[in-house]
């Protein structure tokens, strides 16, 4: 409230996706769900718990996408935060000057941490880890480091959606993904696409018509037609998962207590060992 005006729920679920902001990184994903939730609750569809909403980023100077995508989100945050019929349980914070300062603050508040890169194009990752050793549950793709995460809590504590890479691949190359079928034949994906260009977040129809014309007319190059559905239901299973609170607490605590093997000692041994092979010098 002090930095953004926006007073948030405290009570309600902090779903949180800080990182640099990139397309492959898919926070546009993030905000097509947002824009998606917020559709259903105009519909009349309220969700049980109220939905927070916070994302950190930023995007290289150049890198004028990246940037229409905070544009989108800080819009996105606009609109709901300010409708009667839905800021009682949908909030959307963009957290300005995204730094490690920040990071040490909103991190131990997460509940769910957003890992949900396209499958294949995160090299590791470090703030997945992070959110896991202060006890959220991760929604991600079996991508990066998200792969030891699951491997270490197991199925249960974790939740992993979408593609696998050598889905993704396939996909990329067999020439067989159409956005436009995607669109044209699921409502959802064309009401949530649709309102980017409609006036619904800014009062002119082209301020995101580069976001338009990549996901329709490139071809959604990352694939966020692909996850979408798997996706709802990714985000619906946090749902009923964070009703028992019993289960959720339990998911943190194993996720805090597995954290332990991404600790740099183990890192570095390993490198010793297997890398660098100096376990084999004689002294």
């Amino acid at each position: 409230l002090e930095n953004t005006g926006i007073e948030i729920d405290e009570n309600s679920v902090f779903d949180i996706q800080i990182k640099r902001l990139h397309e492959y990184k898919r926070q546009q994903l993030n905000a097509l769900y947002i824009i998606y939730k917020y559709l259903e609750i105009k519909d009349g569809k309220k969700p049980e718990r109220p939905i927070t909403f916070i994302f950190g980023a930023k995007a290289a100077p150049a890198y004028y996408f990246a940037k229409k995508v905070i544009k989108l989100i800080n819009s996105v945050a606009d609109v709901v935060n300010n409708d009667p019929d839905t800021n009682a349980y949908l909030k959307v914070v963009f957290i300005e000057n995204y730094g490690v300062t920040i990071a040490e603050k909103i991190m131990p508040a997460a509940d769910v941490s957003e890992q949900i890169s396209t499958a294949g194009k995160e090299a590791s990752g470090t703030g997945n880890m992070k959110f896991m050793m202060n006890g959220a549950v991760t929604v991600g793709t079996l991508d990066g480091a998200n792969v030891e995460i699951a491997e270490r809590v197991g199925d249960d504590n974790v939740i992993i959606f979408g593609l696998k890479d050598n889905e993704i691949n396939e996909l990329r190359w067999n020439g067989q993904y159409n956005a436009w079928d995607y669109y044209n034949n699921d409502p959802r994906i064309k009401n949530v696409v649709d309102s980017l260009v409609d006036g619904t977040f800014h009062a002119s129809r082209e301020e995101f018509r580069m976001i338009f014309d990549e996901l329709m007319n490139r071809n959604d190059e990352y694939f966020l037609f692909a996850d979408f559905e798997a996706y709802l239901k990714a985000q619906a299973k946090v749902d009923e998962l964070y009703r028992d609170r019993a289960k959720w607490s339990k998911m943190c605590l194993v996720n805090i207590a597995q954290s332990g093997y991404f600790s740099s000692d183990r890192t570095i041994e390993e490198y010793v060992k297997d890398i660098w092979k100096l376990d084999r010098v004689k002294r």
